[in-house]
């Protein structure tokens, strides 16, 4: 069929033609972020979950859905090896600038410029990678002691105090949030209850690998009260066939009911699988509806597509003892195994390989459901370990 018209678009990120299964999520985040802006308490989301099921596009559209709502937004991705202010602070300006506008706030929010730049500037000598441009000059005593965790609750307040009177909310969207350091975690948490306890309309809405929710109990007991861990995961059968049934209708075109359960079969109901399936089966099908010998077809590319993309862009980054490790899990099954059956697997002490699987924790690699368990963060990752360390040689390589 045409490919011009081909609806399905895999890719990292890149918004689903049919945001399936994700309704109940959506409009907890509206009424979460409603009474947030009306001064009244609310649990704010962490979206955690697998690779590949959607927490980036499902972010992204609750952002989109609060800006249509005259919410400000700072759209945050938190990369390894970022400083946590490094990270805000240009997203600060950015909301502040426009809160400025507003006649109601605007001496608020240069108040919060003010605390801005004296936040960054005492702050730069600690965390060299903040970079912000400064539009007005510090306020002595606001936000600039050079110490994180005094300053950055009284910058947010400073914002907290432009968005209550312009009548609106700053909510922070941060993706990646597992990457963000346990201490400066720790901070950011106490800035946000501190917003809270002053009925400030700030907030943080958040996504990240389900480690996520351990770490943020881990930085402050209190953070289950502040959010809710939604576990974004692989979409119900009904879901998961309208997310592959509505696009090609949107084009004219239909599938076989056997081919959409052998493409919920093949994915597992993972909306970015999903996608690439569709895009694969649109493409061998000559003509519609896609039959299941399409599918069938669709499914060697699909799985060459995920393997030099989705799979190998992780796999790649590995050191050799890290390949070693994930190998072992792999033979063991989808898992999770517990990490001494893993070790065992390597004919190793448990010790001795900790440390492997400690970095492959902190690089997000593999998560620990309960202690002592390991599991992989990448869902089939472990037929893709298969594939591409097949047989028994992975176990004599250095």
């Amino acid at each position: 069929m045409d490919p011009i018209s081909n609806p399905y678009s895999p890719g990292a990120g890149t918004p689903p033609p049919e945001l399936a299964g994700r309704d109940e999520i959506r409009e907890r985040a509206r009424i979460a972020i409603e009474r947030i802006r009306r001064g009244r308490p609310a649990q704010s989301l962490l979206l955690v979950g697998l690779r590949g099921v959607g927490k980036t596009v499902l972010l992204d559209k609750i952002r989109d859905e609060a800006e249509s709502r005259g919410i400000y937004t700072l759209q945050i991705e938190a990369p390894e090896g970022r400083s946590l202010p490094a990270l805000i602070a240009p997203q600060l300006r950015l909301a502040l600038l426009k809160l400025s506008r507003v006649k109601r706030a605007e001496k608020f929010a240069e108040k919060g410029l003010r605390a801005l730049a004296g936040f960054a500037k005492a702050l730069k000598v600690k965390y060299q990678d903040i970079e912000v441009g400064l539009d007005f000059d510090p306020e002595p005593g606001l936000a600039d002691n050079g110490d994180l965790e005094q300053d950055l609750p009284v910058l947010l307040e400073t914002v907290g105090g432009a968005a209550k009177a312009a009548g609106t909310a700053v909510v922070l969207f941060i993706d990646e949030l597992q990457y963000v350091h346990e201490e400066q975690l720790a901070i950011l948490i106490s800035a946000l209850h501190r917003c809270a306890q002053r009925q400030l309309p700030v907030t943080l809405i958040g996504a990240g690998l389900p480690q996520l929710r351990g770490q943020m109990g881990k930085a402050k007991s209190y953070a289950e009260r502040l959010f809710e861990f939604p576990e974004i995961g692989a979409l119900d059968d009904e879901s998961a066939a309208n997310a592959i049934i509505r696009p090609a209708r949107d084009e004219g075109a239909d599938l076989e009911k056997d081919a959409v359960s052998e493409i919920i079969r093949q994915t597992k109901g993972y909306p970015y699988f999903i996608q690439e399936w569709g895009k694969h089966a649109w493409e061998c099908a000559d003509d519609s509806p896609i039959s299941l010998a399409d599918v069938r077809a669709a499914s060697i590319a699909s799985v060459s597509a995920l393997d030099e993309s989705f799979f190998r862009v992780r796999f790649d980054r590995l050191a050799p003892l890290e390949k070693k490790y994930l190998r072992a899990m792999a033979d063991l099954g989808p898992g999770p195994h517990r990490s001494g059956d893993i070790a065992e697997r390597l004919g190793r002490d448990v010790r001795s390989v900790a440390p492997v699987r400690n970095k492959l924790i902190k690089s997000g690699m593999i998560w620990s459901p309960v202690h002592g368990d390991t599991a992989f963060t990448v869902p089939l990752f472990d037929e893709f370990m298969t594939r591409i360390m097949p047989g028994d040689d992975w176990e004599n390589r250095d």
